[in-house]
């Protein structure tokens, strides 16, 4: 198919696509990147089916009129990057393809996602979410921490339905991980001095862990050899921590606009993400204005605030540099996984995401 990036690259004013792969096609085009625009624009329709399919099915859940699933829908009904379920119907397509266990992965997988973000949300007091106010701000916590346990049980059925071999166990693990990952955060919150070690453990399960259960368990229902799905599961553990270091950056140098929340959220809510690690190891001086966002003392969006001279100082340090880079290994990393699958759309696919997802906006 002879594609150009034409498309995204000649109508900047362009209302953005809906979907992951077309929003990340736009970025790559913006920055110069014609050829993986391209490329992910092959990808999209390859499997354009299979996520219509998803989106279906994800709006077929039940709408009550209950706190509780309007709760969840508040957060559903937004969207998002869905890029966990693409992972799933990418690794099930190098197989027989997209079938029933498969779609039910997909679902659960989105499903676990977001009962995250609303249990996040109330850890956080977040008051926005992919662009509008979080849903605990609008029902409360309560029905957002019994919403998202909803979705859990509503995940685990649709795992369980499966029928894949060991998937029910592999599922609780992967929220066990997640559970301590959200641990290791909540014990170094509003600390200006955490280990690296403890920032990658807390990655590794809240972010990386989800990644690994996609692909794995993708490989699994599109009936891939062992070997091949536990390569895929090493992918989704390099590319799930190339993403969360990419979310990091944004946080302090994205456009609130693109990401749906504030600038400087996660120190305002007493994370320490890497490029700002970095940057405390790296100047002494930034310490005091960190601790002063951290304490909620000044207006750290304000133009002249606190967050400009923080930011200002993550890039003189080179930590937005050296964070960007750690991620761009990560991604490669997670390419350098794919031995053991053969050459095709599938691999190329895999390829094509991993290269992309560095360059996203949101």
């Amino acid at each position: 198919m002879n594609r150009t990036a034409a498309a995204w690259v000649d109508t900047p004013a362009a209302v953005p696509s809906e979907e992951p792969l077309g929003r990340l096609g736009e970025v790559c085009a913006r920055r110069g990147v014609p050829e993986l625009a391209v490329r992910l624009l092959d990808l999209r329709d390859w499997i354009a089916a299979e996520m219509q399919w998803f989106e279906a099915e994800l709006s077929r859940l039940p709408r009550g009129s209950s706190m509780v699933q309007r709760s969840a829908h508040h957060l559903l009904d937004l969207g998002g990057k869905h890029l966990r379920p693409v992972c799933v119907a990418l690794a099930a397509k190098l197989g027989t393809g997209f079938g029933e266990a498969a779609r039910d992965c997909a679902v659960a997988v989105e499903l676990i996602h977001n009962a995250s973000l609303l249990h996040d949300d109330v850890i956080d007091l977040g008051s926005q979410r992919r662009g509008v106010t979080a849903a605990r701000a609008v029902y409360g916590n309560a029905a957002s921490v019994v919403a998202g346990n909803w979705l859990l049980v509503t995940a685990l059925e649709r795992v369980d339905r499966t029928g894949l071999p060991g998937i029910v166990g592999r599922t609780l693990e992967t929220i066990g991980e997640m559970i301590v990952g959200e641990t290791i955060q909540l014990e170094n919150r509003g600390r200006l001095d955490p280990s690296r070690g403890d920032y990658f453990r807390v990655i590794r399960g809240k972010t990386a862990a989800l990644f690994r259960w996609a692909l794995f368990n993708g490989g699994v229902a599109g009936g891939l050899a062992r070997r091949e799905c536990l390569a895929l599961e090493r992918y989704g553990s390099h590319l799930g921590v190339a993403f969360q270091l990419v979310d990091d950056l944004l946080d302090y140098t994205g456009d609130a606009r693109r990401t749906g929340k504030p600038l400087f959220a996660d120190l305002r809510e007493g994370k320490v993400t890497y490029p700002l690690l970095l940057a405390l190891e790296r100047d002494a001086s930034l310490r005091p204005l960190a601790a002063e966002i951290l304490a909620g003392a000044a207006d750290a969006t304000s133009p002249a605030g606190l967050g400009d001279r923080v930011r200002d100082a993550l890039v003189a340090s080179g930590s937005v540099r050296d964070c960007r880079t750690l991620a761009v290994k990560r991604a490669r990393a997670a390419i350098a996984c794919l031995e053991p699958i053969a050459d095709g759309p599938g691999r190329e696919a895999l390829v094509a995401l991993a290269e992309a997802i560095v360059h996203r906006e949101s």
